[in-house]
């Protein structure tokens, strides 16, 4: 029988606390397309997380939200620098610049996912031209696609200059739980002058939801329309809400952000196979040669074969000690 426990932490299901609020608020009639007590609640809570004024909007999934946000702050014309594995790059199927119609992505390197400060530089250096795509807004990920964690010093460090250069910032926080069990501080995100935040919901261990938060107020005209124009503006938007006010009222997101990471870290210490990168939230990457991995996929265990390489190991909140240590026995049998 196939195993999908390590395959991605989307292939867990919903944690109890966002089931619980998500069948709370299934009693009785309620105003639709935001304009709920329970949507207001979940936008109180993210702001009180954050610690921030912001405008707050849910959608289904994250590939929407991240491709909204940057088509709200590029015209066509314009461009995004990101990661070159960053998943708004190479991950979304040119959603981007379909929401943004005919936005450039500019990949830049960096280890583990995180840009390297030169190859930004550099970038933010290039003199506009009639006839390229100059750039208009930086993309950040924290956690990055290899679960490394930004620090508040080194997000401030790539922002700056990109600010200093006139760019707008998309953080995608699609396991940003992970990096604030992780140690990042998400008070931070606002006073780094990042303008529009992508919230997961879905990875940390809710129902398919994810929350759009919109720091620089100024960009809220109009956003219910551009989502309304791109099918997310959900109607019975309480559903996409609860889970947020479940996970987000008594810590039980935190909570279990933070065993993911135990998780990854107990795989890690256990893991026959040498790491890729090193190992900060909640992934797991190894090197494995092909036959390797087959005899590993054979064995029953669904993972991924990752951008530069290596393999994959995903823990989320559904996780178990059990389960980690039958995969590393399957582990020493196919090495």
């Amino acid at each position: 029988m196939a195993r999908y426990d390590f395959a991605s932490d989307n292939t867990a299901g919903a944690a109890p606390e966002a089931l619980a609020a998500f069948i709370e608020a299934n009693h009785g009639y309620a105003a639709s397309y935001g304009a709920d007590a329970v949507t207001a609640r979940a936008a109180d809570l993210i702001r009180g997380l954050l610690d921030a004024d912001a405008e707050v909007r849910f959608v289904a999934s994250g590939t929407a939200a991240n491709a909204i946000c940057l088509a709200a702050l590029c015209r066509p014309f314009e461009a995004v620098l990101a990661h070159g594995h960053a998943h708004v790059t190479i991950d979304e199927t040119g959603a981007p610049s379909f929401f943004g119609h005919g936005l450039g992505m500019v990949p830049l390197p960096g280890v583990s996912g995180r840009i390297d400060g030169d190859a930004l530089a550099t970038a933010l250096d290039q003199a506009d031209s009639g006839h390229v795509q100059s750039p208009a807004a930086l993309s950040l990920t924290n956690a990055t696609e290899y679960g490394a964690v930004y620090g508040v010093k080194a997000l401030g460090a790539l922002i700056a200059p990109a600010k200093t250069k006139g760019l707008s910032i998309h953080l995608d926080g699609a396991r940003l739980f992970n990096a604030a069990a992780a140690g990042f501080d998400l008070v931070s995100i606002k006073p780094l002058g990042i303008d529009l935040l992508v919230i997961g919901g879905t990875k940390a261990g809710m129902t398919p939801t994810e929350a759009v938060v919109i720091l620089d107020k100024a960009l809220a005209r109009r956003f219910d329309a551009r989502l309304k124009q791109s099918g997310q503006l959900p109607s019975k938007s309480r559903f996409y809400a609860a889970p947020f006010v479940g996970m987000l009222q008594d810590g039980a997101v935190l909570r279990h952000a933070a065993h993911a990471n135990a998780m990854a870290a107990r795989l890690a210490e256990r893991m026959p196979f040498p790491l890729a990168h090193p190992v900060e939230t909640s992934g797991v990457f190894v090197q494995m040669d092909e036959p390797a991995f087959q005899r590993l996929f054979a064995a029953g265990w669904r993972v991924q074969r990752f951008l530069d390489g290596s393999v994959r190991f995903m823990c989320s909140w559904a996780t178990t000690p059990e389960s980690v240590d039958e995969l590393t026995e399957a582990l020493k049998n196919v090495r």
